[in-house]
Parts: C-alpha cells; sequence; structure tokens
C-alpha cells in the first residue's frame, strides 16, 4: 500500500541542475553567486528592500531579534501556539517571551490580548502565521506604533500567503522564513531574514557574518562580536531553482486544500484553516480542528491513520505547557486547540485519489 507522507519537496531536473552548476562551478570567486542571486530573487518575489540568506529560520529569528537590541530583562510578546524555534531565540538573548493567547478560528495571536500584556520591559510583538493561516496585522500594527515597539513576523509556514496585497514576512521591522525540507520551497535547510529598513538589515548583516562590518575593508577585522549564519552557496542554488517555481509550488497547496475540502464527506463537526476574503492562504499545512464533541480522541484518530499509511502530524503544543516556561492556563483558546489539531498531507506530488483516500479513511474513523 502507498504511504502518503504528510510533506516532502518537489525536486526537478532543474533544482539538480542548479545544484550540479555550484557543485562543480560554485568555488572562488563565484563561491556567492548562488546566495546573492537568491537573496535578490527572494526580495523581488517578496516586495521588500533587503533579504539575508541564513542558515536556518531560527538563526533569522536570532539575528532580528539581536538586531532590535533585545537583551537580559526585556520581554517579547508572542503566541502561545507555535513551534519552540519561533520563541528559543528570544531566550538566547536573556530575554522572555510572554505568552497571549489565540484566535479560535485562525489559531494566530489574538490582537486584543496584546496590549493586556505590555509592560515597562516590552521591546517587541513576534507574529506567528501559523500553518498558512494569517495574523491580524493591521490591528496589531495599531498597539506596536501606539507603544513604541518592534514587529517581527515569522512567515516560516506561510510563504506565499498575503494580507490585503501584501506578502506574508513583508510588512513587519523584520520577515522570517524557513526552507526546511517539509516547506513549500526548499534548501534542505535554511532561512531568510527580510526587511526594508536599511540601518536594522544593516546590523543583521553584521552580526549574520561574525560581527564584520563590510564598510571596513580591513580584512578579519571585526569590532563586535556576532554569529556564523551564512546559508551554503549549494543550498542557495536548489534555493534558486526552487523559487522560479514558487507560484506553481503555492498554487498546488491551494489546490490540495481545495481538494480536502471538496471531498470530505461531513465538515460539520472540524474545522478547517480560515482564508478571510482581505488574505490569500497558502495552505502550506491543510489542519483540522476536531469539534469538542466528536468521540474520537485526537491521539487514537492518528494511530488509526498511521495504520492506514497515512502521515499525519498533530497540532502544537502551547508553548507555556512546556516545562522550561510558566504554565498559563488562562489562555484557554491555545489550550483548547491544541490536542484536537492534526494536520493532513499536503506535497507537490499528491494526487486528488491520495486525498480522497485520505478523507475516506478521516470519515470511516470520525463516523
Amino acid at each position: 500500500m502507498k504511504n502518503i507522507l504528510y510533506a516532502k519537496p518537489s525536486i526537478t531536473e532543474l533544482e539538480i541542475k542548479y545544484v550540479n552548476d555550484a557543485i562543480s562551478n560554485g568555488w572562488g570567486e563565484h563561491c556567492y553567486d548562488y546566495i546573492n542571486r537568491f537573496q535578490d530573487s527572494f526580495k523581488n518575489y517578496l516586495g521588500v528592500e533587503h533579504a539575508l540568506a541564513t542558515s536556518s529560520c531560527t538563526g533569522a529569528l536570532h539575528l532580528a531579534f539581536a538586531a532590535l537590541g533585545i537583551g537580559p530583562e526585556d520581554e517579547v510578546i508572542a503566541p502561545d501556539l507555535t513551534w519552540i524555534a519561533s520563541v528559543a531565540p528570544i531566550t538566547y538573548l536573556g530575554a522572555k517571551p510572554v505568552f497571549v493567547d489565540v484566535l479560535p478560528d485562525s489559531w494566530c495571536m489574538n490582537p486584543d490580548k496584546i496590549e493586556l500584556a505590555i509592560t515597562p520591559k516590552t521591546k517587541a510583538i513576534l507574529v506567528v502565521h501559523l500553518y498558512g493561516n494569517l495574523v491580524e496585522m493591521d490591528a496589531v500594527f495599531e498597539v506596536a506604533h501606539k507603544h513604541g515597539l518592534y514587529v517581527v513576523e515569522d512567515a516560516a509556514e506561510a510563504l506565499g500567503s498575503e494580507y490585503k496585497g501584501r506578502k506574508a514576512g513583508s510588512m513587519a521591522d523584520f520577515g522570517i522564513f524557513s526552507f526546511h525540507g517539509t516547506k513549500t520551497i526548499t534548501t534542505g535547510e535554511g532561512g531568510m531574514l527580510t526587511s526594508n529598513s536599511q540601518e536594522l538589515f544593516h546590523k543583521a548583516s553584521i552580526l549574520s557574518d561574525h560581527g564584520r562590518d563590510p564598510k571596513i575593508k580591513k580584512m578579519f577585522w571585526m569590532e563586535q562580536i556576532g554569529y556564523k549564519y551564512k546559508m551554503s552557496n549549494l543550498q542557495a542554488a536548489l534555493g534558486c531553482a526552487q523559487l522560479k517555481r514558487v507560484d506553481e509550488l503555492v498554487e498546488k497547496k491551494r489546490e490540495v486544500f481545495r481538494w480536502y475540502t471538496s471531498s470530505f464527506r461531513n465538515n460539520s463537526g472540524i474545522s478547517w484553516n480560515l482564508e478571510p476574503e482581505h488574505t490569500k492562504n497558502s495552505f502550506w499545512m491543510p489542519t483540522i480542528i476536531l469539534d469538542k464533541s466528536i468521540n474520537v480522541e485526537r491521539d487514537e484518530l492518528m494511530k488509526q491513520m498511521i495504520e492506514q499509511n497515512i502521515q499525519v502530524r498533530p497540532f502544537f503544543y502551547p508553548l507555556s505547557s512546556l516545562p522550561m516556561f510558566r504554565k498559563q492556563s488562562e489562555n484557554l483558546v491555545s489550550y483548547s486547540l491544541y490536542n484536537r489539531g492534526i494536520n493532513l498531507p499536503s506535497y507537490f506530488e499528491l494526487s486528488h485519489d491520495d486525498v480522497k483516500y485520505v478523507c475516506k479513511q478521516l470519515n470511516s474513523i470520525l463516523s
């Protein structure tokens, strides 16, 4: 029986051609060619002024918070429901993530909860576009501007999503992307930091290269401690080829999502990713939330799906439920959602018949 994965990259002859060229010719004076090309192509796709390719999305987040001057005793407001990589870099700098609840329909940060969490120590707001769904950015910016706070936009799961005509990751002081092998486009591992601020981007660029400032022409000279978060030329070659196909890859994600919602027999007991009229959802990971009235345990459903060779993933835990943070059970929505959410398979080679098979098994278990 065919094994249906929850995610896999789409690799064609184009990707192989670019990577082979980087392996054969991308050395010496050409060792940055694909990196520069990937960064230029990405900022053009996103419509931003600056883009910096990094070795991971986590590294890009670390650079963003460091460039904003986040440090010990500072606080950064973040959604309680996301992957830990979103907030771990805050702790690297000695700062504290402050978790606020999410909305029950988009599963993204509830803007109404932000102002209640602001203290004299608050320095920034981290928003996360979860599973392709979009944060209500206008409301976030209203609070941020009122209190003089930076905004960092984690768009790791939302490449191709749009909010009022602007692409996810292009709106805040910094935008962050992931090119992990599960993402819509991949470089194997890797990330991207984007910004429209020359000043902030310059700070991040220096930090990304061991603290070396390109304006200072003395070789091996640096005036601050930095990090090593540079993407390799080989990874960037793969990214260049993937980015040429980005519209095709995003549209396939959207098509797969439409197959799910049209093939599922009864939607009354579940809810899906949200796409309000002012947004475009790239549907990175089609996700269902089981209604509380459904008499099926989430983990048991997953077990039965996997037995049918259908790989599915659970929703993220609330970060405040993890042992390294203070539990915030007052975040009622986050604590209600996590054990009822399941990510369904979505990748380029997935066929309509595959989706029908997934839905058939889901229908059978839920009924």
